[in-house]
């Protein structure tokens, strides 16, 4: 009997015991859950951590360079390529940028490229601080290339150095290119306005950035920029059409050239001021596109683009003409604003915008760049604009932008950086071919064509950290693959990066 009563105290005493336990377990886990919501709510990259990340996204352009690198050069682990590009055209083209993870010089996407580096600089270069000279060398690479593109042949434009179809059968780096590295160009009898009114664009803009650093140059740049618009304005067509094959399906202009047109005047009115442009806008802007709400900026698609940029001139000179361009510009914003009766966009269960299953970051980030942009043009004009029903302020765009820029940064359901080289967590087997194969300081034998597929195929990070380079992202349930083979994902480019550039200024600067 004292036996079973022992048996029952302790029993009691366990089991009181257990209940203890269990009510403590379910406390912390409480704590637990209630902490990681408290930090989820307050999760904020600090202003230096933006800094940090605007450095690595300048920096990665120096992974992208094409020609002979200069003795400066960060990214150690590339050397010098293309270096005969247009010798067998008695041309050079020797210089500017790989678009993405290929070794071919497209020149369309290079120029937007530009254009966004430079329109970067130009509304939020004051808050770039000890970053500005290497946001201008970035662009500088580019134009001392453009410049030649356009200027080395009379009503000639130099559009593209290499063979994709090719190229894309290899897999090779840069330094060991062995496919052919044919020129291709439009002219008054193959016109391409769409590239050359973008290359216009990319100039002129850029000759704002080094105005006061560098005037001469500042002025070469814009007369290059006016004469490549006269010819793309002149001999109108889509280079699409000039070179078919060449250039589509990788960089087709999907949209047309009008909105290149527009876009061309725009960045040489704003840049030079001669009145002929802005009538050029004033009687062309119809049917250029002035009429049309485009809701995707792109390297192929300036619409939204052209809108926000000539609001400015609407909201800075309450000028009637630009009224169109401003209200445009509004519906842009407003179509991007959950809870308003004017959206219209998608954004993945983790919050960020999602426009398509291949690159989807270089819509996020061009588009992040514009509400910024729109944001810093209302707050002189009372920081509000209504969308429909709703009033959205200078704040409200802010805090959106800001949503898009840290979850890029890791402030996303995979906690992972969607920037290289940023953060403990970022992608490691991107789909880039200098970045994947061993560099040639450490292996200088070449890689052949072939040879380098060994490396695309291994399950091996990358040997060669390309800093800064944002990669295309993840699918609309907010998954990523670390896969070199998943190119819609894994694949960086110049395009994706050129816009976040100024976003980050402005966050680090907040």
């Amino acid at each position: 009997m004292n036996n079973l009563l022992y048996k029952h105290n302790i029993l009691n005493h366990h089991t009181s015991y257990m209940a203890s336990t269990a009510i403590y377990l379910h406390f912390l886990l409480f704590i637990l859950t209630f902490c990681s919501f408290i930090h989820q709510l307050s999760f904020s990259f600090s202003s230096q951590e933006y800094h940090e990340a605007l450095e690595k996204s300048i920096l990665f352009f120096e992974g992208q360079r094409s020609g002979r690198l200069p003795s400066n050069q960060r990214v150690t682990w590339r050397g010098h390529s293309g270096l005969s590009d247009g010798s067998s055209y008695h041309v050079d083209l020797v210089g500017g940028y790989y678009d993405a993870g290929d070794n071919v010089k497209f020149g369309f996407p290079m120029a937007f490229t530009t254009t966004l580096l430079a329109w970067s600089v130009i509304e939020f270069g004051s808050s770039m601080h000890d970053q500005i000279d290497n946001a201008r060398e970035a662009i500088r690479w580019s134009t001392d290339y453009l410049l030649k593109a356009a200027t080395t042949t009379p009503d000639t434009l130099y559009v593209q150095v290499g063979e994709p179809s090719m190229e894309h059968g290899c897999w090779e780096r840069p330094e060991d290119m062995d496919t052919p590295r044919n020129v291709y160009k439009v002219s008054p009898q193959n016109p391409g306005s769409d590239v050359a009114a973008e290359t216009a664009a990319a100039l002129a803009a850029s000759s704002l950035v080094f105005k006061d650093s560098d005037p001469a140059y500042s002025s070469k740049l814009l007369i290059a920029a006016i004469n490549v618009f006269h010819f793309a304005d002149s001999y109108r067509g889509s280079y699409n059409d000039s070179l078919n094959s060449v250039v589509c399906p990788f960089y087709c202009s999907y949209s047309g050239y009008n909105d290149e047109l527009l876009w061309g005047a725009s960045w040489i009115y704003k840049a030079s001021g001669i009145n002929s442009y802005m009538e050029f806008i004033q009687s062309n802007g119809h049917i250029l596109g002035a009429d049309d709400d485009g809701y995707t900026f792109s390297w192929d698609d300036k619409r939204p683009g052209s809108k926000i940029l000539l609001s400015n001139e609407f909201l800075e000179k309450n000028s009637e003409e630009f009224q169109l361009y401003n209200a445009h510009a509004d519906s842009f914003i407003c179509s991007l604003v959950p809870g308003t009766s004017s959206f219209q966009a998608q954004y993945t269960p983790g919050g960020v915008l999602y426009k398509g299953s291949a690159s989807n970051l270089q819509y996020v980030t061009s588009t992040t760049f514009l509400i910024l942009i729109h944001a810093k043009y209302i707050s002189s004009n009372g920081g509000v604009i209504s969308c429909g029903t709703s009033k959205v302020t200078e704040k409200n765009l802010i805090n959106l932008a800001k949503k898009q820029v840290d979850y890029i940064l890791g402030d996303n359901p995979t906690k992972m950086s969607y920037m290289v080289g940023f953060g403990e967590r970022y992608p490691k087997n991107i789909h880039h071919r200098g970045s994947s194969l061993p560099s040639i300081h450490q292996q200088p034998q070449q890689i052949s064509c072939n040879s380098g597929f060994q490396y695309f195929n291994s399950d091996s990070p990358n040997p060669n950290v390309l800093v800064g380079a944002i990669v295309g992202g993840p699918d609309i349930h907010d998954n990523f693959f670390d896969d070199r083979n998943n190119y819609q994902q894994s694949e960086p480019a110049t395009y994706i990066n050129a816009p976040f550039v100024g976003a980050l200024a402005f966050f680090s600067a907040q």
